[in-house]
């Protein structure tokens, strides 16, 4: 089962328990009606106002950083293929017979990035990638060191390629931290826990209605329901229905530059 099909229904079964624990805050205010008919407790507002700053504060929290990190990740993908293509071009300072084996070796070395995040739902194949793109960091170093050292080869060859490899290999580190960068699953939990304290809230201020109206018991549900699955979605952006897959045109287009 895919991510996307697991935040629809996580986000679905949030919309029916916000409603159940709306329907169970009308009912607790009916019962405390019927015990007092002069009305709900007084001095509510503080709490209620309270609870709902809370969820505001945790939504915005929660979905400003999903966001956030969201264009990390989109801007990791442009500064590793600029990382790459400055190395390679740099390439042309090493003696011209150790250009071809080292052009060859990128080549390689751009292909195994793009499949490495093609399908991150299958880790194992993503793990081997990730092997492989490191296999081939170290080959391209070995060759780079290689040929920065022999005589022929201009003083400024180390100075400017060196530092670029260097670049290139550690954003790959950057960007596989990033994949794993989400905040702590009690913050999920917790803006769960409080959209559905709000929901109870929500019934129990309808309580004094003598009909049941669910039209706003609905669209509260459902719009926070919605909002939770985005902030999921953004968090997880090569599994669900927002995705950065449109961003490896830029290591496409780099790897097509690479003759």
């Amino acid at each position: 089962m895919n991510l996307a099909l697991i935040a629809l229904l996580s986000a679905a079964c949030l919309f029916f328990s916000m409603l159940i624990f709306a329907e169970m805050g009308r009912r607790i205010g009916i019962a405390r009606l019927a015990r007092d008919p002069e009305g709900l407790a007084k001095g509510s507002g503080a709490a209620e106002a309270a609870v709902f700053g809370l969820l505001g504060l945790l939504i915005a929290f929660t979905f400003s950083g999903a966001a956030s990190r969201f264009e990390d990740r989109r801007n990791l993908i442009n500064a590793e293929a600029n990382a790459i293509g400055t190395a390679y071009l740099r390439i042309d300072l090493v003696p011209a017979d150790a250009q071809p084996e080292m052009r060859a070796l990128f080549r390689r070395y751009v292909d195994t990035r793009t499949a490495t995040y093609q399908n991150v739902a299958d880790l194992t194949a993503v793990k081997a990638r990730l092997a492989e793109g490191a296999a081939l960091q170290g080959d391209i170093w070995t060759k780079a060191w290689s040929a920065c050292r022999r005589p022929e080869a201009p003083t400024q060859a180390a100075m400017l390629l060196l530092p670029a490899l260097n670049e290139m290999i550690d954003i790959t580190t950057t960007r596989a931290t990033a994949t794993q960068n989400h905040p702590p699953l009690a913050v999920f939990l917790l803006l769960v826990g409080v959209s559905l304290v709000g929901a109870l809230l929500v019934g129990y201020g309808t309580s004094p209605n003598k009909e049941r109206g669910w039209f706003h018991t609905v669209v509260f549900a459902a719009v926070l329901s919605l909002t939770v699955y985005v902030i999921v979605d953004l968090e997880f952006p090569r599994l669900g229905l927002i995705r950065i897959d449109a961003e490896d045109q830029v290591l496409y287009d780099l790897r097509k530059s690479m003759r």
